[in-house]
């Protein structure tokens, strides 16, 4: 099967609690799973992945999570070749913020991509006010996402 990592930006935990349900069903499928939280080592997160889920909350204003800013930031300055990577992306936000829902989700997307990387089927946007548990979309959607791969 797929050696799969998920990082995971949370400030609330909901992202961890989708990173957790996806590692959960990924395992359940013999996938080899692993979940990071920790990106103060910037790009040496990324070293040997080929096949990553970014599950990713919005706070504040539009705001990645603070776990997750080393890694973007790593990403912004330095542009890694990412282009033997495969990636999917689930956003978390709230809609009633419409001209920041899912911004952090949709930061990572696109830095992933303008480094090389290859998205995987089409970005989860994951809605607080209509969805109170998104792992259950999330893990919908990692099901289809896989047949992508």
């Amino acid at each position: 099967m797929t050696d799969i990592v998920i990082f995971v930006g949370t400030e609330s935990g909901n992202a961890q609690m989708v990173g957790e349900a996806l590692n959960d069903e990924l395992s359940r499928l013999d996938h080899d799973v692993e979940i990071i939280e920790e990106f103060d080592d910037g790009l040496a997160v990324l070293d040997g992945h080929e096949t990553v889920i970014i599950s990713c909350s919005t706070h504040g204003l539009g705001e990645l999570p603070d776990n997750i800013i080393p890694l973007f930031e790593a990403m912004e300055q330095e542009k890694p070749d990412l282009s033997h990577m495969k990636y999917g992306v689930i956003a978390l936000g709230d809609q009633t913020y419409s001209d920041t829902f899912c911004k952090a989700g949709k930061d990572m997307d696109d830095i992933f991509a303008a480094c090389g990387a290859k998205r995987v089927g089409d970005r989860l946007e994951v809605d607080a006010c209509t969805q109170p548990l998104p792992d259950e979309e999330a893990i919908d959607w990692v099901k289809e996402w896989l047949t992508l791969l």
